[in-house]
């Protein structure tokens, strides 16, 4: 019969009464935080009513008699009653005087914070308004009380008094007064950097009304040179005051975000305010003085140096594509000499850079709130009887065998402990690396491996589970500083190394990662680590995800996001997709996208998308010519197996190619597998992915094939990995994150701002199934984009067919304007590409495309 069991009895009488729980309530904070509010209001009142009553109730409150404080009299004439006179009197005229209103401010924050309707950092304010009120008290009493003989206390309170005469009796007046105000300064400089301008310019006043006087005659000049166009003045303060003159990075939860969001506006604030310093005029520029800068143009070429300064229309233009193209935020007229008008920039009218962020600067990156906080603060649990015990087993097994030891230490990590022995003079390493087994039934270990020897280090490291493992939580990860603070294009936190030390890699560096494990080890847990860790770090506009999953079950949590970080083929119903019939599609179009990619920097002579984004941002490249901002794209799948069973070559082929090509324009693959067979990952696969990530397997073979070596067949499973991406692979433990929290930060990342829709990939090569005729064929007008006719008699309008036009026309995409001009194309309205110039329109009136469209109709 089966022992009843018992309830486990509250450990404290708090718990028992559920008082734990109450007191860590949201509820109960709010309630504390009103309390308080109103209490400070109500000291704020009773002070200033102190100011006038002071006199009548001071007498009372100086010879204070047992009982007089209830006030059953009516003696007492302050507003709040005895009480608010007392606590006047205690705060005013016993301690600090005015400066003591500084105290129920400092509560009114608090009671804010405890109200969470304020976001305060109540350590900074506790010692900024201590300060502030210590130093008030002194100044006042030295200041006020000679001017304000009146007043029945110190304007300093009795501390300012005391403390003022203890100072000068020591250093003197003089003395005193060089203390209040070197205080005084350094407190204001630690609040705001214009105190050092500021002070600088008191000290000399001379030097800052020269510059001033500088700027305006140099001012005077200029507009003197410039025929004293005033139209000029207020084009050009119109431009600077734009919406592309400031940009601001994205807010943010935690320190992370505003590391990497808020770092691009203070650089950008302090450039501003430096140039302001300078001279108050640096940010409007004349385009009309090109002169100075450029040679004088000949008669002949004057049209084309006209084109290039007119810049009136370039806020109506970016309005009209903004919706299309939210990173391109800058437009400029160009002529028909397109090299010549895509050089000539003036760089003055662009120093500052374009925000890739916009339209969605309000965009905030998921707070760590969301996520489940570690109970022992990623701290592993260290057990000295079991560290003990396995040591002196270890010393005991290997001098059975005849192995001196002459140092033996230990590192506690997560799940396993590492023992470095240094082993005596003449000792062969061979003899120590067969004795894994050996170990692992002395110890009765599940599995123990052995590193002969550790690399970088003189001594052989023995990996023994702990019989106690701690669970690395996603939220120590992310809340530690390395991540916080990393300068990673695409940051992924993998878990925590022996030596508790959180482990990130930079999948731009990698490229391309392989991940294989066996059922149940934690190979899922590991993608999702991965792309929470990306989630946390990039902004909609920066990356975007292809996400195969054959399981139909494993991805779909993510698909609140879609909108923002997901990247299809616009035809596709999902944008996971879970068809693999559609998967080969998806990596064509892939390969298409990667092709385009390479042409844009090749015309932009960049190497990578990092020199190529840097160029657009910066105003180098021209929009009009079909550059955009790339994000990065990280395509993600799932049971890999499952797709070269299915589909075979045709899955690999498309892979292999972007595995080999496609780093250097911003796409990285992740494939995951459950079964590492030579049949799934074949040598061409292994050959184009450096990176690997080995969970437990079943069998050294499949270590071998992953890792090409063993090791992985050794791991103790529940997140226990070995990372390989160089020489030797490092032990880590993943982080473990649950499927609640990804709903939650999903569930939060799909309230913010961003795109509306998924990221549109191209058509695939090969792949089109309209019709093949280039002329005036007919064809199904339900197969044709809706814009169709109306983008035909614009191009026929205008006898310009370019697809930045129809884009910036019609609001669209650029995948969907190309595939509009592909049509046009097809129907015989414009003619073949020729590279960035914008293609010959062939029907010359509205009466042969009416024709057309009849035809197509039928």
């Amino acid at each position: 019969m089966a022992k009843k069991k018992t309830e486990r009895k509250p450990s404290k009488f708090r718990e028992a009464l559920g008082l734990a729980n109450i007191l860590r309530s949201e509820k109960t904070d709010f309630l504390f935080g009103v309390l308080i509010v109103f209490l400070a209001i109500y000291t704020i009142v009773a002070m200033t009513s102190y100011l006038n009553t002071g006199a009548a109730d001071q007498s009372l409150l100086e010879n204070l008699r047992p009982g007089e404080w209830i006030n059953s009299g009516k003696v007492f004439c302050n507003y709040c009653g005895s009480a608010g006179a007392i606590l006047s009197y205690l705060l005013i005229t016993e301690n600090f005087g005015f400066a003591a209103f500084l105290i129920p401010c400092f509560f009114i924050l608090v009671g804010v914070k405890l109200m969470q309707i304020y976001t305060v950092n109540l350590w900074k304010w506790f010692f900024g308004m201590g300060f502030a009120m210590v130093w008030f008290s002194l100044f006042m009493s030295k200041v006020l009380s000679p001017l304000m003989p009146d007043l029945i206390f110190n304007p300093g309170g009795n501390h300012g008094a005391m403390a003022v005469d203890t100072i000068e009796n020591v250093i003197g007046p003089p003395g005193l007064t060089a203390v209040l105000f070197f205080t005084a300064i350094a407190l204001l400089t630690f609040i705001s950097n214009q105190t050092i301008m500021y002070t600088r310019r008191m000290f000399n006043p001379l030097k800052d009304v020269a510059s001033k006087t500088k700027d305006i005659v140099s001012d005077k000049l200029a507009n003197m040179n410039n025929g004293g166009d005033d139209d000029n003045e207020e084009e050009e303060e119109a431009y600077a005051n734009n919406q592309y003159a400031n940009p601001q990075g994205y807010a943010t939860d935690n320190a992370t975000a505003n590391a990497q969001g808020k770092g691009k506006g203070k650089n950008a604030a302090k450039e501003n305010t430096e140039a302001e310093e300078e001279s108050p005029m640096a940010s409007v520029i004349d385009l009309t003085d090109l002169s100075a800068m450029q040679p004088q143009p000949k008669k002949g070429e004057q049209a084309n140096a006209e084109t290039v300064t007119k810049v009136t229309n370039v806020t109506k233009v970016n309005s009209e594509s903004a919706t299309a193209n939210p990173a391109s935020n800058l437009t400029i007229e160009v002529g028909k000499d397109e090299k010549a008008s895509s050089t000539q920039r003036t760089p003055e009218k662009f120093d500052t850079p374009i925000n890739p962020l916009e339209p969605f600067t309000n965009y905030k990156l998921p707070g760590l709130e969301l996520l489940n906080r570690d109970d022992n603060d990623g701290k592993p649990y260290v057990d000295m009887e079991e560290i003990k015990t396995h040591n002196e087993e270890i010393v005991r097994v290997l001098k059975s065998f005849g192995i001196e030891i002459r140092e033996i230490k230990a590192t506690v990590g997560p799940t396993i402990t590492l023992y470095e022995i240094t082993p005596a003079e003449g000792i062969r390493i061979t003899k120590i690396r067969n004795l894994e087994d050996d170990i692992a039934l002395r110890l009765s270990a599940l599995g123990v491996r052995i590193i002969a020897p550790i690399p970088g280090k003189g001594t052989i490291g023995i990996e023994v589970p702990n019989k106690k493992r701690h669970n690395v939580s996603m939220e120590s990860i992310l809340n530690s500083k390395k991540f916080q603070e990393t300068k990673y294009d695409l940051p992924i936190a993998l878990g925590k190394t022996i030596t508790n030390e959180v482990f990130m890699a930079d999948l731009t560096k990698i490229p391309h990662l392989l991940v294989a494990g066996a059922t149940g080890q934690g190979k899922s847990v590991g993608l999702n680590v991965i792309i929470t860790s990306l989630l946390y770090k990039k902004h909609p506009n920066e990356l975007k995800l292809v996400l195969i999953d054959p399981k139909k079950v494993e991805f779909s949590v993510y698909s609140p996001i879609a909108d923002h970080f997901m990247a299809q083929v616009d035809d596709d119903d999902e944008p996971i997709i879970t068809d693999v019939t559609k998967v080969v599609r998806t990596l064509k179009s892939l390969c298409t996208l990667m092709d385009h990619r390479y042409d844009l920097l090749k015309l932009a002579g960049a190497r990578n998308i990092k020199e190529y984004n840097g160029k657009y941002l910066n105003h180098q490249l021209n929009p009009e010519n079909g550059h955009e901002f790339m994000p990065y794209i990280v395509v993600i799948i799932d049971e890999f197996g499952d797709l070269i069973m299915t589909a075979g070559k045709e899955v690999e082929m498309p892979i292999a190619r972007i595995a080999q090509l496609a780093r250097a324009v911003g796409i990285h693959m992740i494939i995951a597998t459950q079964r590492p067979t030579t049949s799934i990952i074949t040598g061409n696969i292994k050959a184009n992915f450096p990176g690997r990530i080995a969970f437990k397997v079943s069998s050294m073979m499949d270590s071998r094939i992953i890792l090409d070596r063993p090791g992985a067949n050794q791991l103790i499973g529940m997140g226990d990995m070995l990372y390989l991406n160089g020489n030797e692979p490092t032990r880590v433990q993943c982080g473990f994150i649950n499927t609640p929290e990804i709903v939650k930060i999903n569930e939060y990342i799909a309230k913010q701002s961003g795109p509306v829709h998924p990221m549109e990939l191209p058509e695939p090569k090969g792949d089109d199934n309209g019709d093949s005729s280039s002329g005036n064929g007919g064809g199904d007008m339900g197969a044709l984009d809706p814009f169709f006719e109306e983008a035909a008699r614009s191009v026929i309008i205008s006898q310009q067919g370019s697809t930045s036009m129809i884009q910036r026309r019609f609001s669209i995409g650029y995948n969907r304007a190309g595939r509009l001009m592909d049509q046009l194309e097809r129907a015989g309205i414009v003619g073949a590409a020729h590279g960035s110039k914008p293609r010959d329109v062939l029907i010359a009136d509205e009466g042969q495309l009416s024709a057309i469209l009849a035809q197509l109709k039928k």
